[in-house]
């Protein structure tokens, strides 16, 4: 008994130097293996990274800040009996008031489907493709000054639909790339084809109209844009976000072929605009 008690006595415990070394080498190697995981990891979150694409989508409006759709002039008519036989030998002079894209379509509207290719964790360049829509108004654009009555009779214009197709190239620069909130900002540039624009102008009170008059021919409109915008992060590959901005575009293609003979062709010698757009998006980076 005594030799087994002396056995146990001389079996000494590992001193508790000892044990903070081999706790310090454990928690050493475990920091030492999970640092690059979880930087790395850290790294590939988000909306874009290095060698990778990104799809994108975003919808939203276009609210028109300055720019005029149709400008002003005044423009004799000698004999009224053209547009309206029962007015023949009577003269009149049509007064066209300029109106502005907001007068005459509102806020328009886009959606756009996006592919990114990110350059490194903070930057991507992308194309997109867009349409742009905008719902045409019947409104008040001027008058006929008429002398035999002494008076003047309301001119009024209901255009056509705004509709534009366009392909857009551009660079963007994220910020706080290891947040999950990510801001950015970008610069595009871009080129829209544009329907042709018809509109209607009639003067009631003399029962006069001339229908679905060519306006605005189709073609090509360039155009530039700056965007601001924040994505959140859901997911490492997905991301929702806001974004916003400044975007002109330039002089619409006029057409003169109808109303270029009552002295009007000067009028639609115009139709670029300056919008700020506030757009939804989501993009899935792969």
């Amino acid at each position: 008994m005594e030799q087994s008690t002396h056995r146990a006595r001389g079996a000494h415990p590992p001193t508790s130097r000892a044990r903070r070394a081999h706790l310090s080498a454990l928690v050493f190697a475990t920091l030492l293996a999970g640092v690059p995981v979880s930087a790395a990891a850290q790294r590939m979150d988000g909306p874009v990274a290095p060698g990778t694409f990104a799809l994108g989508l975003k919808g939203g409006g276009e609210i028109v800040v300055e720019g005029e759709l149709h400008g002003g002039t005044s423009a004799p008519v000698p004999d009224l009996g053209a547009l309206n036989p029962a007015l023949a030998g009577v003269g009149a002079t049509l007064q066209v008031q300029p109106r502005s894209w907001d007068d005459v379509y509102g806020d328009l509207w886009s959606v756009a489907g996006e592919v990114g290719y990110g350059l490194d964790a903070n930057a991507e360049t992308f194309a997109a493709i867009s349409y742009t829509k905008g719902s045409g108004d019947r409104l008040e654009v001027g008058g006929a000054n008429v002398p035999a009555l002494a008076t003047t009779l309301p001119l009024f214009g209901d255009f056509g639909d705004f509709e534009a197709w366009g392909l857009e190239l551009g660079y963007r620069r994220w910020f706080d790339a290891d947040g999950p909130v990510r801001p950015y900002a970008a610069v595009r540039g871009m080129a829209q084809w544009v329907d042709s624009i018809e509109a209607t102008f009639t003067i009631p009170a003399a029962d006069i109209a001339l229908n679905n008059v060519a306006f605005y021919d189709s073609g090509v409109v360039w155009g530039v844009g700056l965007d601001v915008g924040v994505a959140w992060v859901v997911s490492p590959a997905v991301s929702v976000g806001l974004e916003t901005g400044l975007q002109y575009t330039g002089d619409l293609s006029d057409d003169d072929s109808d109303i270029g003979g009552l002295g009007l062709g000067v009028i639609n010698d115009t139709g670029s605009r300056l919008s700020l757009p506030f757009r939804a998006t989501v993009r899935a980076r792969f």
